[in-house]
């Protein structure tokens, strides 16, 4: 199976938890796909994931699997060729784009499955990535809070959250949406400009069950966990966003110990990876 992951170095620790959760989730073999860039914008610079960093991550997925394999592709020349300039400078990071160029790698498959490093793998995901696609773009689930304010199609609920996106790269590369997707970047400034691109413009969408980017409780049958940000409303309004590396907030906070071993094991991977 290929899994796809987009950033910059800051997300090195992201990226380490995500990727041992599913490596512990799943018995067929892995291919990681790993989107970085050097990008420059008016408040700071980005610098790509280190190759070190690549080569320790990619000795250590082949652990499970000798055939498992951890790839980096800088794209910082694809970025600079076509920036997303409406949205350089907004408070989310351009990073979350870089996924909007992986139809230009022509090294990636044609199906590829894109995860955040806020998700977490907690079950086996194999019937989700073998669904069918041939009639779709993409497969994902709806988004918690936006399938309520936000809506494109027909049907009533049809706002996606990008988190956990099942793409037929095929079919993208085909009739072009992410090269849509860049030209609404580069031209219109959205609210979460890459998920919103998506959403406006995919037309093909395939809407898919909650456990599989369960952005809102932890549930049995929850296969992926997505760490986003929520609202609590009792006894104070409150906005909350707790990422699964916040170690002390995940387990006060949010009284999730699920992943413990999970954590553990990444605290190790890092402390050693130098």
């Amino acid at each position: 199976m290929n899994i796809m992951y987009c950033g910059d170095q800051h997300i090195e620790e992201g990226l380490a938890i995500s990727i041992i959760s599913v490596l512990k989730n799943t018995k067929q073999p892995l291919h990681f796909y790993i989107l970085t860039a050097k990008i420059k914008t008016k408040k700071q610079i980005f610098y790509p994931i280190s190759d070190t960093f690549i080569t320790k991550l990619n000795e250590y997925a082949q652990k499970f699997d000798a055939q498992n394999t951890v790839q980096k592709f800088d794209i910082t020349d694809l970025f600079v060729a076509s920036p997303p300039l409406a949205n350089l400078n907004t408070s989310f990071t351009p990073n979350c784009m870089l996924r909007l160029y992986s139809d230009l790698l022509p090294d990636l498959p044609d199906k590829i499955l894109y995860l955040d490093t806020d998700v977490l793998c907690r079950q086996d995901f194999s019937d989700f990535y073998e669904q069918d696609l041939s009639e779709g773009e993409i497969a994902g689930s709806l988004d918690h809070y936006g399938k309520w304010f936000f809506h494109r199609q027909l049907r009533l609920f049809d706002y996606i959250n990008s988190g956990v996106l099942l793409l037929n790269l095929k079919q993208i590369r085909a009739d072009g949406l992410f090269e849509k997707c860049r030209r609404k970047c580069r031209t219109t400034r959205m609210f979460m400009p890459d998920q919103s691109a998506i959403n406006r413009l995919c037309h093909a969408k395939v809407i898919t069950e909650t456990k599989y980017n369960e952005q809102h409780r932890l549930k049995d049958q929850t296969v992926f966990q997505h760490f986003t940000t929520s609202f609590k409303f009792l006894p104070h309004f409150k906005i909350r966003t707790i990422k699964p590396w916040q170690v002390e907030l995940l387990h006060n906070e949010l009284g999730i110990y699920e992943y413990d071993d999970v954590l553990a094991e990444s605290n190790k991977f890092m402390t050693e990876k130098n």
